[in-house]
């Protein structure tokens, strides 16, 4: 067996073997050099340039490093390093950022692989004995081994926490990722058991997930950059016409931006030219749970729902629907493990031996916002239209932002 090292910034020296080198070199994740991990973070954070690629390399790193613990055949050993590598394939331009108009206009999200693997990767993959449905299965969380790449403690969640906290700066994001594999048990039934001396471990990847929600994954500029975005790609789109939303998301970041800068439309044109040149809205509003009837946003507003409610905004305010955005996230969820704890004498569950669990979804809730966004010129009149429109309580002098 041939291998080659890769230096990685975050977990050091990498092996390749020879079925994973020829995947790296496949197409599918040669387009993920071109595609940011963090979407539009790097206008908060400049340093927030690393990639998918970089990402899925560290992601197969630690795949084979927990399966070599569960002492899996060699076989799943290559299923689960593979499926590692490929996990991120399917994700359109600027990562999240186009998750939503994927889920609401092709109806996929980015753990569908099976439509873009393409005959070569396919190819790779037989010709090593992997089975490519197999893999596809473990990306979407639908097989035995699916824990370990697709999971409450997954190896992918690992990798991101420590490479996003890396490249932005944010001490947040760290997580013992060796300590928590070594102290992972692989049940007879595919589950995963923690040992008891891996509960802190397990505990701070929760803290830092918890932590990086605001300060990096939901920082407003992100948001509104998203946002811009995603009513560019509507507006070139014709409304988000499905094939030309297919042709945008197979794009990677330069490609895509291009086209949104050179569209025939020209609020497309006019808004990548602001994120190009970051020219961004701002806040108008910037609600909590307690100024709105969360129970109606519980499971977040898909894109046309927003747009609908941006247009009534901008009514309201006597200003162009495209000068108004709303964005309005899903309530966090309850953050569970589904992964039980061994001591000496027992299996219980990790919320037995973590009482923190509580403390940290209360925190996950309060950090919920739900964000309208105009330029500086209309916060005014799109603040008080928008308190109208989506029965927001206005915000007291505290609140508001300057």
């Amino acid at each position: 067996m041939n291998l080659k090292i890769i230096k990685d910034p975050v977990h050091g020296y990498v092996e390749v073997e020879d079925f994973a080198l020829a995947l790296l070199d496949s197409p599918q994740l040669q387009r993920l050099r071109y595609i940011r991990q963090l979407g539009f973070s790097f206008l908060v954070y400049p340093g927030a340039n690393h990639t998918r690629f970089e990402h899925s390399l560290g992601t197969m790193f630690l795949a084979d490093v927990a399966a070599r613990r569960f002492a899996l055949n060699d076989r799943e050993r290559m299923l689960v390093v593979a499926a590692g590598l490929l996990h991120d394939i399917g994700h359109g331009p600027f990562s999240h950022a186009s998750e939503p108009l994927m889920e609401e206009f092709l109806h996929v999200t980015h753990d569908d692989i099976g439509q873009v693997l393409g005959g070569g990767t396919r190819d790779i993959l037989q010709e090593y004995g992997i089975d490519p449905a197999e893999l596809c299965s473990i990306v979407r969380g639908n097989h035995r081994l699916s824990g370990i790449i697709h999971g409450d403690l997954d190896v992918d969640r690992m990798d991101y926490l420590l490479r996003d906290a890396y490249y932005t700066g944010a001490p947040y994001g760290t997580v013992d990722a060796q300590r928590l594999i070594r102290h992972l048990i692989q049940a007879p039934d595919g589950s995963t058991v923690l040992d008891e001396n891996g509960v802190n471990a397990a505990e701070s990847l929760l803290i830092a997930r918890t932590l990086m929600r605001p300060s990096v994954y939901y920082h407003h500029v992100s948001r509104i950059g998203e946002s811009m975005f995603q009513l560019a790609v509507l507006e070139h789109t014709g409304g988000g016409k499905e094939e030309a939303i297919r042709r945008l998301m197979a794009m990677d970041d330069a490609e895509c931006m291009h086209a949104l800068r050179t569209s025939e439309n020209p609020v497309t044109r006019g808004l990548a030219d602001r994120l190009y040149c970051r020219s961004l809205y701002k806040r108008a509003l910037y609600a909590t749970t307690d100024q709105v009837n969360t129970p109606v946003f519980h499971n977040g507003v898909p894109i046309s729902t927003c747009r609908n409610y941006a247009e009534k905004i901008a009514r309201a305010a006597g200003i162009e629907p495209h000068e108004v955005l709303v964005d309005i996230p899903a309530v966090p969820r309850e953050l569970t493990l589904g992964v039980r704890v061994r001591n000496q004498h027992d299996v219980v569950s990790f919320e037995e031996f973590s009482p923190r669990i509580r403390t940290l979804n209360a925190t996950r809730r309060e950090q919920w916002r739900l964000g309208v966004y105009t330029p500086p010129e209309h916060r005014d009149a799109v603040a008080d239209a928008g308190c109208a429109v989506l029965h927001i309580r206005k915000p007291t002098r505290q609140d508001t932002l300057f």
